[in-house]
């Protein structure tokens, strides 16, 4: 059984969604591509958004990783600016966004509303309170390696609804599949109901 990869950093991972770097080429395979708040340059934004609005072809399933950062020295208006418009971008081109966060939960959640297409909070380990206030705004959440050995975040995966997860190795190398039986074993169904049920909600996030 393929297990899909919701979020990767590995180009020869075909099962999945590939995050592209800044400045690369698009693969044959699925991929997402966006500015991180990492990698924004203030004095060639323009230069970075055409990379980005030239390079989204039949095989790009999201646009991100994009968000909020409160680590990254680049300044909150300018990050926010750059979410904003690859939250538009989105809009436009009826992708998906990947969303990446750090301790900027609440103003991403307030982004949420200018979304028109379904948001997805990849790699997700926070607290129980932050993972209902990001359902309740009909987010969809991506869970990764933490899964296994967090037992607070084992709760979170209990209680978060099947069809709002993903399941993702990030830039972590181990075997999904250990994932999928973790989180299976969780929810108390079998692997491949957790697999039909991902894919499930893959179409959902891909059709609007």
């Amino acid at each position: 059984m393929d297990f899909f990869d919701f979020h990767h950093h590995r180009k020869n991972n075909l099962s999945g969604i590939y995050n592209i770097n800044f400045g690369a080429v698009p693969p044959d395979s699925p991929y997402s591509i966006g500015i991180h708040p990492k990698d924004i340059v203030m004095d060639s934004m323009d230069e970075q958004f055409r990379w980005l609005e030239s390079n989204i072809s039949e095989n790009c399933i999201a646009i991100g990783e994009c968000g909020l950062d409160s680590i990254v020295p680049i300044p909150q208006n300018i990050q926010e600016q750059v979410f904003q418009r690859q939250i538009t971008i989105s809009n436009e081109v009826r992708k998906p966004l990947i969303i990446h966060c750090v301790r900027k939960f609440y103003e991403v959640i307030s982004f949420k509303k200018k979304a028109e297409q379904a948001v997805i909070i990849h790699g997700f380990n926070k607290k129980q309170r932050i993972a209902e206030d990001l359902l309740k705004n009909n987010f969809y959440l991506s869970f990764g390696k933490a899964v296994l050995y967090h037992l607070s975040l084992q709760e979170i995966v209990r209680n978060t609804p099947l069809n709002r997860i993903f399941l993702e190795t990030d830039n972590e190398y181990f075997n999904i599949e250990e994932l999928y039986s973790k989180v299976s074993e969780l929810k108390g169904i079998s692997l491949e109901k957790l697999n039909e049920q991902i894919l499930e909600n893959l179409d959902t996030i891909k059709n609007g």
